[in-house]
């Protein structure tokens, strides 16, 4: 026979971006699993963990089933590596914490599931519908204010389209509200603080440099309490600007141009992260040979918001191990035990 138990305890290590919806992908599939779990939620975003604990007990949790841990994020990650009733860690954040995780789990060869950064490459072909190109890729680059591990990063659009396109994207872009999330209607929020908000500045200033032409936005949002920048259109990036390399969590959209589909997908591939990518084609072809293609964990073709809860998460390359959500999610608490009968 072959069955599937607990893998034991496991400390749930979230981030601040989506700090409810990710730390409740971690701890529902650990429950499923039969699997004790310890959250620790970021440090910036404390108290929807507080909620969901609240949540938890109100329902009728077993005591001890679901445990809340705040405080020093070193400190407890530190005891969940070193502790051997912690069984498993479920991680998402920066690549860097990734690996100092990685570090720490090899003297006890604990089990990590790790979800980290990324570098999402928009491919928009001259076939697509053009409309929904735009649609989607403003979806995919400015949604949660660009502070999403799969939002884009890069955008690559085929020659023959690329002045129809960035006109129409610049159209867009310079139609979305900004202002706080509680108040309606608002399509852009604020970066998470000042040193969000100084990295992002710092890319603007140095593709600016190095030959991009701000075509939209690209200063803080005067006379404004909070860490507002204007959602941000590049145009003409170079490769060696910071922002097509480094992970932007901020509304910045670097736009550069490419002949054919086989540099698409090369410069789509040139990089250590593989977490998701986008592409905007009819081409049924294509879309196969970029499912082939594309070093990415998740492909969104014509879709700026492709993660769903039934179908599996994750990266390849150096935006992590493992998988959450889909029936992978929940495996990943699991382990699997051959039993060999030879008679009774």
């Amino acid at each position: 026979m072959v069955v599937k138990t607990p893998i034991g305890t496991v400390g749930a290590i979230a981030p601040w971006n989506f700090p409810l919806v990710l730390s409740v992908r971690k701890v529902a599939p650990a429950l499923a699993a039969g699997c004790p779990v310890i959250l620790k939620p970021a440090s910036q975003t404390p108290l929807c963990a507080v909620a969901l604990a609240e949540c938890m007990e109100a329902a009728g949790v077993p005591g001890g089933a679901f445990q809340l841990v705040i405080g020093n994020a070193v400190m407890i990650a530190e005891e969940f590596l070193s502790n051997e009733r912690c069984k498993k860690i479920s991680f998402t954040g920066s690549t860097k914490v990734g690996q100092e995780l990685i570090r720490g789990a090899a003297k006890t060869i604990k089990p990590l599931s790790l979800e980290l950064g990324g570098l999402a490459p928009v491919l928009v072909f001259d076939d697509c519908d053009l409309d929904k190109a735009v649609a989607e890729t403003i979806i995919a680059k400015f949604r949660n204010t660009g502070q999403s591990c799969i939002a884009a990063n890069r955008i690559y659009v085929q020659k023959t389209i690329f002045k129809e396109f960035v006109e129409r994207f610049i159209d867009a872009t310079n139609k979305l509200k900004i202002g706080p999330g509680l108040e309606p209607g608002m399509d852009v929020g604020p970066v998470v603080n000042q040193q969000g908000l100084d990295a992002a500045l710092n890319q603007i200033s140095d593709a600016v440099k190095k030959g991009a032409r701000l075509a939209a936005g690209g200063e803080r949002v005067k006379d404004s309490p909070g860490f507002f920048l204007k959602p941000t259109v590049l145009e003409g990036v170079t490769d060696d600007a910071d922002c097509m390399s480094e992970e932007t969590f901020a509304p910045i959209a670097p736009i550069s141009s490419f002949d054919t589909e086989e540099e698409a997908i090369r410069r789509a591939n040139d990089t250590s992260y593989g977490l998701s990518a986008y592409a905007m084609t009819r081409d049924i072809g294509r879309i196969f040979r970029l499912s082939e293609q594309i070093e990415a964990g998740t492909l969104g073709v014509n879709d700026g918001a492709p993660t769903t809860s039934q179908s599996p998460f994750g990266g390849v390359k150096q935006s992590g191990w493992g998988r959450e959500l889909g029936i992978e999610g929940l495996d990943s608490f699991l382990e699997t035990k051959h039993v060999s009968i030879g008679g009774v």
